[in-house]
């Protein structure tokens, strides 16, 4: 599972129009979140750091809503855009989520669980374990 970093608005119009997942570094106003929409049509999932979601607006979120695009809150830790322009969460990561999916684990717990030792945030952990679960 990868997430396309993008750095800065600019970034925006030299996307894949197949992003599917894309983690924002900047402060994003409306104006960009509707250009990454445009420029990337099967857009699921907008991650964003926690800082820029408190300062959002709630008419985006509504947008991103019916547009059928999550909005997550979080980081993605460590990661070097230079050496590369995607995040990716492990396969041992996705493995373990899934596991613990098929466990019958509590969302909460599991996302506390993983957390730190995954370097992802909840919302992406709780994220990936439903999508994990439909599957």
């Amino acid at each position: 599972m990868r997430l396309r970093v993008v750095s800065s608005k600019s970034e925006i119009n030299s996307l894949n129009p197949s992003e599917r997942m894309v983690h924002l570094a900047f402060r994003a106003s409306n104006v960009d979140f509707l250009n990454l929409m445009q420029k990337c049509p099967r857009l699921r999932l907008v991650q964003v750091p926690p800082s820029y979601r408190k300062t959002m607006s709630n008419a985006i979120q509504v947008f991103l809503d019916m547009q059928g695009i999550d909005l997550l809150e979080g980081d993605v830790w460590g990661h070097r855009k230079d050496l590369d322009e995607y995040f990716t969460v492990n396969e041992s990561t996705l493995k373990e989520i899934q596991l613990m999916v098929e466990g019958g684990a509590n969302l909460e717990d599991m996302a506390d669980h993983l957390q730190k030792k995954a370097r992802l945030g909840q919302d992406l952990i709780k994220y990936i374990a439903k999508s994990k679960a439909l599957i």
